[in-house]
């Protein structure tokens, strides 16, 4: 019986250590999986920054393309604004060629007339004379109309050049 009391013992206190063991090693696994929770709390939390960062930089990037399209409009409207310029200046160009054509042609058909030595003097314009008003109605109508005789030009109106 003693070697069977021993026997006993010494099985209580393997099983003793058997289950200070698996105590321990229980609460060393406790603690990884409080770690992990916390880790994996810091992941989400770092995943969640990271599609915040993201999403602003998509939202830069939009606007940005937004900026480069408004820049583009802007230089597109400009390069037709530079070719109507442009038009317009060889329009101008074509125009003052015509301009210094005619002014030569001008000079040419003037060079043929001949003028006094004397100065001219300046003769004051004549006015033309006030129309004719028009013949006051009679204060008595008569059954009969009048007819208005037609008024013809005089020779005074005509002047020579």
């Amino acid at each position: 019986m003693r070697s069977l009391a021993q026997r006993s013992a010494a099985a209580a206190k393997e099983i003793k250590l058997l289950i200070d063991d698996s105590v321990d090693k229980v609460e060393q696994g406790n603690k990884q999986a409080a770690q992990a929770g916390t880790t994996m709390s810091e992941v989400v939390s770092s995943v969640q920054r990271v599609t915040d960062i993201m999403s602003e930089i998509a939202a830069a990037s939009m606007e940005q393309s937004s900026g480069i399209d408004q820049v583009n409009q802007a230089v597109t409207q400009m390069d037709e604004v530079t070719q109507q310029n442009a038009a317009l200046v060889e329009q101008a160009a074509a125009a003052a060629e015509s301009l210094e054509e005619q002014a030569q042609s001008l000079a040419e058909a003037v060079s043929q007339f001949r003028l006094d030595s004397r100065p001219a003097t300046p003769k004051a314009p004549r006015l033309a004379p006030p129309p004719a008003r028009a013949a006051a109605k009679p204060a008595v109508r008569s059954s009969k109309k009048a007819v208005p005789t037609p008024k013809t030009p005089s020779d005074e109106d005509w002047e020579e050049f």
